[in-house]
């Protein structure tokens, strides 16, 4: 999509085609809450430059900094659209809530007239990277997962949950109305973070393979190159989730710290994002740009001297012009890439 920064992408597949949603971002100085993109076959992305899904916040939102995240968009059976997503609470503003918006039609400007967040455990350190899931196994029973962002109250150190006591941020399977938002009894933890995941677990994204539910999540710190996707599998949808290997790590195509997958279909086209290392190029004909985790982007920093850019045309060919290569190279473009999943043996498999 041009070299644009694209985090947290979200799929859905409807008549036209396919539709993308992604956490905030400054596009031309102002702040898009949820922005758009569009590809009708796969191969090609088209960013809905400007164009907000979510333009209006409800009031539990803080209004001096939103920092709308990571929105997942379901269809539900009567043809309407939910849209869920992670917003700073305006009551706590170090911490994140959980929301939902719909709409009649995909393209049709979100609303959430709330007036207080729809998930939202501020003793635990909020909520944040939320998706939908229906059980298609299972009379399309539907149910979110979500992370408790145990992180945001932690003790300090790497993304702010390395130094002891470690705060869990585990991962909950929520069931839900056939409207996709009533929520149907308690949550279930089905997984949470261990030693040698660094300070959390989080972007969770289920989905349903070979007759197992297979969770994908990441780990580490999003802003370290052991950030990565992992997977558990389980046999029944609330566990017990067995951890069974990593799809993505530093290294995938080039990128650093990949992470935050989500699953469009069931077993089919996934899309997974990492940070563009220096001079690097997006070398898969679909590219988007995305990113997944805790602490997102609200804008697009420049890191690096464009004065002291050894300027290379041959890396910027999947851009729009030579000089927007030369001025992502320094910010921190999380892009996002295409994959399709199989699962053989219990080992799941990411090809192009």
């Amino acid at each position: 999509m041009g070299g644009a920064n694209f985090p947290d992408p979200a799929i859905i597949r409807t008549t036209d085609g396919w539709h993308l949603f992604s956490t905030n971002a400054n596009v031309g100085g102002k702040l898009v809450h949820v922005q758009r993109g569009f590809t009708a076959d796969w191969k090609s992305f088209t960013l809905r430059k400007g164009v907000d899904a979510l333009p209006n916040l409800p009031s539990w939102v803080d209004p001096k900094n939103p920092r709308v995240w990571a929105p997942d968009v379901v269809r539900i059976s009567d043809g309407t659209f939910v849209m869920y997503y992670t917003a700073a609470y305006k009551a706590k503003t170090n911490l994140h809530c959980l929301g939902f918006a719909t709409a009649n039609k995909i393209t049709d400007p979100f609303v959430d007239s709330s007036t207080t967040p729809w998930i939202c455990p501020t003793a635990r350190g909020g909520a944040i990277d939320v998706a939908g899931f229906t059980d298609e196994t299972n009379g399309n029973a539907r149910y979110v997962v979500y992370k408790i962002d145990g992180n945001a109250i932690g003790h300090g150190g790497s993304c702010g949950n390395t130094v002891a006591p470690i705060v869990p941020t585990p991962i909950m399977l929520q069931r839900v109305a056939a409207n996709g938002h009533t929520l149907i009894g308690g949550p279930t933890q089905i997984l949470t973070n261990i030693a040698s995941d660094g300070p959390y677990v989080e972007a969770p994204s289920l989905t349903y393979m070979n007759g197992k539910y297979v969770l994908f999540f990441s780990s580490q710190c999003y802003m370290t190159t052991g950030y990565d996707v992992e997977y558990a599998i389980a046999d029944k949808i609330t566990g017990p989730y067995k951890r069974s290997g990593t799809v993505f790590k530093t290294g995938t195509l080039g990128l650093s710290a990949p992470g935050g997958l989500d699953v469009a279909i069931n077993g089919d086209h996934a899309i997974f994002h990492g940070f563009v290392h220096r001079f690097a190029t997006l070398p898969l004909p679909s590219t988007s740009h995305k990113g997944k985790g805790n602490d997102h982007d609200d804008d697009d920093d420049v890191h690096h001297d464009p004065d002291k850019f050894s300027f290379d045309e041959k890396h910027c060919k999947n851009f729009e012009t030579k000089a927007d290569c030369k001025k992502r190279n320094y910010q921190k473009v999380r892009a996002a890439y295409v994959v399709t999943l199989s699962m053989e043996k219990g080992v799941v498999k990411a090809t192009l």
